[in-house]
């Protein structure tokens, strides 16, 4: 797995004549994580979607060590960038095993089977996410949570050097959360993760990217990014951020206003 350079160059995506990302440029370095925040409706999930190829951006370019990424053949870019999206996926009626091992497809023949390395890869990938209990179980009826973890499972057996994760989190418990953003934190790959909570982008980010009605608008270390001014401005909330007596890094804490509004 070898990390990979990341470049959006004004990418500007419109729909049905609005504008849902506007003049976005992002640098991100092998091995960097970077997490991208924002409101919703910021256009971060668009954003993603173009890296990924969901989304063909109506400006600009998406690189990838270089190379655009919409030229690339789909095989190619499957064995060097891994998505996990954050739009539910369809009723699959497949076991746990057999979802996570579509992470291997890329380098396979077409009805070619799993061979030793393969399902070692994918029992390693279950077994980081904590679901190698579940590998028989039906796909379909798990829970949101084991759904999304097994997800990042298949993701992970991909073994690529770049991923992009659209809310990870979404649907896990404290215990999930952490566990899944130290994984992919130890990996070193370059990450792309787009993320609400603002202390959990603090905590495993290198830089933070805050998008507001679709463009970006700071980039730069946690501490530099997440201030209590910003925090006013695009997200409207007040807020105090100090530095975590343990962690060292910025901690936030949203000052509810009276009558349970938080706008200042």
């Amino acid at each position: 797995m070898t990390p990979a350079r990341l470049r959006l160059e004004g990418v500007g995506v419109t729909v049905a004549g609005r504008d849902l990302v506007r003049d976005a440029s992002l640098r991100v370095e092998p091995g960097e994580v970077v997490a991208l925040v924002g409101p919703n409706g910021a256009g971060k999930s668009t954003l993603l979607r173009t890296l990924y190829r969901a989304r063909r951006p109506t400006r600009g370019r998406v690189l990838l060590d270089g190379e655009d990424v919409w030229r690339m053949g789909g095989r190619r870019l499957a064995r060097r960038l891994a998505a996990v999206m954050q739009e539910p996926p369809g009723e699959f009626e497949l076991t746990v095993y057999e979802v996570v091992a579509m992470g291997r497809s890329p380098y396979k023949r077409a009805f070619q089977g799993d061979g030793p390395d393969d399902r070692k890869i994918v029992m390693d990938a279950l077994e980081a996410l904590d679901v190698t209990a579940l590998a028989r179980a039906p796909f379909d009826r798990l829970s949101g949570g084991e759904k999304q973890r097994i997800l990042i499972a298949r993701a992970l057996a991909q073994r690529t050097g770049t991923m992009v994760l659209d809310e990870p989190t979404n649907h896990l418990d404290l215990r999930h959360q952490l566990d899944t953003l130290r994984l992919v934190r130890g990996l070193g790959v370059t990450a792309v993760i787009a993320l609400h909570d603002l202390n959990l982008a603090a905590a495993f980010s290198d830089r933070v990217c805050v998008m507001a009605a679709g463009r970006v608008v700071a980039d730069g270390p946690p501490a530099r990014v997440l201030t209590s001014a910003l925090l006013a401005e695009v997200y409207q909330v007040e807020a105090e951020v100090a530095v975590h007596p343990r962690t060292g890094v910025p901690q936030i804490t949203v000052l509810p206003r009276p009558g349970g509004r938080t706008c200042p």
